[in-house]
């Protein structure tokens, strides 16, 4: 079982950046593809951003492509996602997962533990 902490979400204006970082606990992070999803209000959770257990590949919602990065740290046990030229609609609360199995997913229902997520709001 892993725990999931995330931080950095904040209020910033269209255009500007913030990183994500969520921390987990335990000793077997390295074993847990990761992903990042964000909810707003009223909707369903959507998918954002995966990495694999080694961090060797990405995936990315066409959304966020080309603005968002997601990177891990296995040794700090931590997966940021880096979030430049931010959107008004970009604005929701933002959640780690974990998935302890190879590959990636990039849906909800594949994540098995999940933090208790950051605010993020983008002022236009």
């Amino acid at each position: 079982q892993v725990q999931l902490v995330e931080s950095g979400g904040g209020l910033v204006q269209a255009g500007e950046s913030l990183r994500l970082s969520c921390a987990a606990s335990g000793r077997t992070f390295s074993s847990y593809t990761m992903g990042w999803f964000r909810q707003a209000p009223g909707k369903e959770r959507e998918f954002v951003a995966c990495i694999n257990r080694s961090g060797s590949y990405v995936l990315y919602a066409d959304s966020v492509k080309g603005r968002f990065t997601i990177s891990r740290d296995n040794a700090k046990n931590t997966v940021y996602l880096q979030m430049n030229n931010l959107k008004p609609e970009d604005a929701a609360v933002y959640y780690c997962g974990a998935l302890p199995r190879m590959g990636v997913a990039t849906t909800a229902a594949q994540y098995d533990y999940w933090g208790q997520g950051t605010q993020v709001t983008v002022s236009s």
